[in-house]
């Protein structure tokens, strides 16, 4: 059973976040809503403060679907 303590830190953390960062979780909020599917492209980049930017991408396929949607039963 978790820790109480623990469930108010993290819900702490997230709180925090949503505030610092609203078009970030409204982005997630969105992806939530439409979902990812095959053939979707998700792309990372990290741009440093110097202005160096590395950047990697997936193209989602089925097998990618198949563990989402298996990790989604496993909560």
């Amino acid at each position: 059973m978790p820790n109480p303590a623990d469930i108010m830190k993290l819900m702490g953390f997230k709180n925090k976040f949503e505030s610092n960062h609203p078009r970030f979780v409204s982005f997630i909020k969105d992806v939530a809503r439409t979902g990812v599917g095959e053939g979707d492209i998700l792309e990372v980049s990290i741009t440093k403060p110097d202005g160096t930017k590395t950047t990697a991408n997936i193209k989602v396929t089925a097998d990618d679907v198949a563990m989402v949607n298996e990790l989604k039963t496993m909560r």
